[in-house]
């Protein structure tokens, strides 16, 4: 199972989790301080929400694609390297409070996108399991 992972920088995370909810029709599959995630069925859809600063307006923070699992992501890195892309790969990497591989390219806007799998989740409690800009 592959889906499409948009991650957003959000002003108010607990307006935006009421919003995206409602709109989706589920509740967050992940809620921790300053992050929470949708795991939507009906689109195919992992949504990120991460919280901003200032109040500034939302913007998007990045693409993904997530897949099943760390053979996809191999693949993908090598499909990307052959088609000329430079990429950077993350092996067991904590982001999210989750423990990930993932492969990074830029497309020519300067937007990331990220091909990742979830190995396992990450206690908040643990060092270097947070949301920053250097994770995500």
């Amino acid at each position: 199972m592959s889906r499409i992972q948009l991650a957003l920088r959000v002003a108010d995370l607990d307006a935006a989790v009421d919003f995206y909810g409602r709109l989706f029709g589920t509740p967050p599959a992940k809620r921790r301080p300053g992050y929470a995630n949708f795991a939507v069925a009906e689109p195919p859809l992992k949504l990120v929400l991460l919280e901003g600063e200032g109040g500034e307006p939302t913007r998007l923070d990045h693409l993904g694609v997530e897949v099943a699992d760390t053979a996809e992501v191999t693949a993908a890195t090598g499909r990307l390297a052959d088609a000329g892309l430079a990429t950077r790969t993350e092996e067991q990497t904590t982001c999210c409070y989750a423990v990930q591989d993932k492969v990074w390219v830029t497309a020519p806007g300067g937007e990331p996108w990220e091909v990742y799998t979830v190995t396992a989740d990450a206690r908040p409690d643990l060092e270097g399991a947070t949301t920053t800009s250097s994770c995500c």
